[in-house]
């Protein structure tokens, strides 16, 4: 042994589990280990500003979906069932911004930025990036906090919390075309969350977002690729700060008195209805009034904030 090496610990190090270890509610306060409920955004003025973490897929969803992976109706093949997709031809566009679960990793980047697609999962995220759009960047809650160890009384053990929910933390929000710095529309992280729910809902008509509260909720079916997926979504209060501080795009997100965010985030479950091979309900689009209604939105937005800065 090299001596220079630290001596071998005299407790035992016993770890709960390596796998998913999910609670009740779905997954774990970031707050309750450091975290936080809002992304860290380099070079913003003023400093350490940061984005609404609003929509949470929940660690008790199927496990199928939780894995990031297009096959076998996981991830990315959920997303684009509710009309996102991947970068433009997979190339990344825009800044970082990291988040901290409360897991033990402490801050990260995003593991992916996911775009509205306008109907075209292929390109139509190219028309997001220079067009604007819904988007979200998004992180899976998975991990051991060594800040959660207990010394046991009558054992020497040390028991490390596994926090690996696999729940899925989504920061959307809406922005402005490219040629307007890709700023966030007027109330754009309420709305982004709110247009993001009814198109996994399958709404006929927009969210009404001045009228959400705590414990509102929605559900409906999507599908792609042959999977269909039930969506389960209820509002919480309690996580985010009603109001503007410490939020990015503060000036333009709220304005004239409103706050920048209202509060509320959405919890999502979904469960995997049926497979290509079992289902019956495959023919089910995905939902195709959403493009129209937001792009219509987007527009006028996009026209009130280029007016402003003319």
């Amino acid at each position: 042994m090299d001596p220079r090496d630290l001596p071998p610990s005299p407790l035992n190090i016993v770890a709960r589990s390596s796998s998913r270890n999910v609670p009740p509610e779905g997954f774990y306060d970031p707050r309750d280990q450091g975290g936080s409920w809002l992304t860290e955004v380099n070079n913003t003025f003023p400093a350490g500003l940061g984005e609404p973490i609003n929509v949470v897929l929940l660690g008790t969803s199927d496990s199928a979906v939780l894995v990031d992976q297009q096959n076998d109706g996981g991830l990315r093949n959920y997303f684009l069932s509710i009309g996102f997709a991947g970068e433009c031809l997979g190339q990344h566009s825009g800044s970082n911004q990291a988040a901290n679960l409360g897991d033990g990793h402490g801050y990260l980047n995003e593991t992916a930025v996911m775009r509205w697609d306008y109907g075209d999962p292929t390109l139509g995220t190219c028309k997001e990036t220079v067009q604007g759009g819904n988007h979200f960047r998004y992180w899976t809650q998975t991990g051991s906090e060594a800040n959660r160890c207990a010394l046991l009384a009558l054992t020497d053990d040390v028991v490390i919390s596994m926090l690996s929910s696999g729940a899925v933390f989504m920061a959307v929000s809406y922005e402005l075309p490219e040629a307007l710095s890709h700023d966030i529309v007027f109330n754009g992280y309420n709305l982004a969350r709110d247009w993001l729910v009814g198109n996994a809902t399958a709404q006929s008509n927009l969210v009404p977002t001045a009228s959400l509260t705590n414990t509102t909720t929605f559900s409906g079916q999507t599908t792609y690729g042959g999977y269909v997926y039930q969506n389960s979504i209820e509002y919480v209060s309690g996580f985010l700060t009603n109001g503007s501080d410490g939020i990015n795009h503060y000036l333009s997100v709220g304005a004239n008195g409103t706050s920048a965010v209202d509060g509320l985030v959405a919890l999502l479950t979904v469960k995997i209805l049926s497979s290509p091979t079992s289902s019956s309900l495959s023919s089910l689009a995905r939902p195709s009034a959403w493009p129209s209604l937001v792009s219509a939105v987007t527009a006028t937005f996009a026209l009130i904030i280029a007016l402003s800065f003319a």
